[in-house]
């Protein structure tokens, strides 16, 4: 694939946003090293469902694909010393530490610029390196909630619903690859670096340009909660989802008087574009008493041949089934250091007809320390004093 073939990012990243960031380069090529502490990066120890394979966490082995691992004690004046001069020769730096971290370490934006003059210093934080929240934990979570992201989740009789991923963390990274792409097409063009800077509140907000907008120019009167069975505040019935006898169905944009007659509701059929807006809890109700009443697939096949946008709900194990998904390649298994097989979610772009694959899997804590200092210089004399310091450390 090749996209960034010669492009050096050192990677200081931790947990999900940075790391993730820091893999959708890597999967174009980018030669992505990873600093991790000496114990490795807490996430290994750490994942999502408690699940484990081959030792590592899911919230490592998702995020930390086609990179080396070298692990460097920061806080010792050998191992920061082999930071910069990894700096030195990188194109871009990438953290995810609060705003004050890289600067404490001896790292940060002033001493890496006089370094590297053309060095793209990339920062993402939970709430951005300055104002009255800088210095709090940007998690997920907490960036659901005060970004208005759980409140507009879910219906009326629910409570403010988190999204049931990570979802702030996983745009996040996405603008923050973006940003660096950007920063790298302007650094080729003219060689100069760039302090690049993300946060997850400007990226769940960015996820939620539309309903945003909507609200603050004219729609104050509605509720931010949704009707019982409506996908969102701001859209009108029918779309949303609706319970079968074996599963729920999403009903999207149609009429209801098209969707009137194919459920045979004349009731239904008889509303008006106005209704939409205007009735929605009386026309999600009439559809609910009608959709319930038969099975998901047999709503499907019935919504399909009139032409209207449907699908069913589906939970993992039918996603991993679906023929669409197996087509698209969207799920892919890698082989572990040791021997093991996990399952992971390809990379989201394809690049002439090709989707990136997977160089190197998830790497062990320093896999590739002894081959980076060579890189920098060292000989093997040096290494064996530098991990016997304890200021780097080796694969097992």
């Amino acid at each position: 694939m090749g996209m960034l073939d010669g492009v050096k990012i050192v990677s200081f990243n931790h947990f999900m946003l940075g790391p993730l960031a820091a893999q959708n380069l890597g999967d174009l090529g980018a030669d992505v090293i990873m600093i991790e502490p000496i114990g490795g990066a807490f996430q290994r120890q750490w994942g999502g469902g408690n699940t484990f394979v081959g030792g590592e966490s899911v919230a490592f082995l998702v995020a930390n694909r086609n990179k080396r691992s070298i692990a460097l004690d920061l806080k010792s004046d050998a191992g920061r010393d082999i930071a910069l001069a990894l700096m030195k020769d990188a194109d871009v730096v990438m953290e995810n530490f609060r705003p004050d971290i890289m600067d404490r370490l001896g790292l940060g934006w002033e001493t890496a610029r006089a370094a590297n003059p053309r060095l793209i210093f990339a920062s993402a934080s939970g709430w951005g390196s300055s104002g009255p929240y800088a210095s709090r934990p940007g998690q997920d979570l907490l960036i659901q909630a005060r970004s208005g992201l759980a409140m507009i989740t879910g219906s009326v009789t629910a409570p403010p619903t988190p999204v049931g991923v990570s979802v702030a963390d996983h745009h996040g990274a996405m603008v923050f690859s973006a940003a660096i792409l950007a920063a790298l097409v302007r650094q080729g063009r003219t060689g100069e670096g760039a302090r690049v800077e993300v946060d997850l509140m400007s990226a769940a907000l960015d996820l939620q340009q539309e309903s945003i907008v909507a609200h603050l120019n004219g729609s104050r009167e509605r509720s931010l909660r949704s009707p019982e069975h409506i996908g969102g505040w701001l859209y009108q019935a029918p779309y949303g989802f609706y319970r079968t006898t074996n599963g729920h169905i999403a009903i999207s944009i149609c009429t209801l008087e098209l969707l009137g007659e194919v459920l045979d509701c004349p009731e239904l059929a008889a509303m008006t574009e106005a209704d939409g807006w205007q009735r929605r809890e009386d026309a999600t109700a009439l559809i609910q008493g009608i959709i319930e009443g038969d099975s998901t697939e047999a709503w499907c096949e019935k919504l399909e041949a009139h032409a209207i946008w449907h699908a069913p709900v589906m939970g993992y194990d039918a996603v991993a089934a679906d023929p669409q998904i197996r087509h698209n390649g969207n799920l892919v298994e890698s082989q572990l250091a040791n021997g093991e097989t996990v399952t992971l979610v390809a990379h989201a772009a394809c690049y002439d007809g090709e989707r990136p694959g997977i160089r190197l899997a998830p790497q062990p804590i320093g896999a590739q320390s002894r081959e980076i200092l060579s890189e920098l210089g060292y000989d093997g004399q040096q290494i064996g004093q530098l991990e016997k310091a304890g200021a780097v450390a080796m694969a097992n």
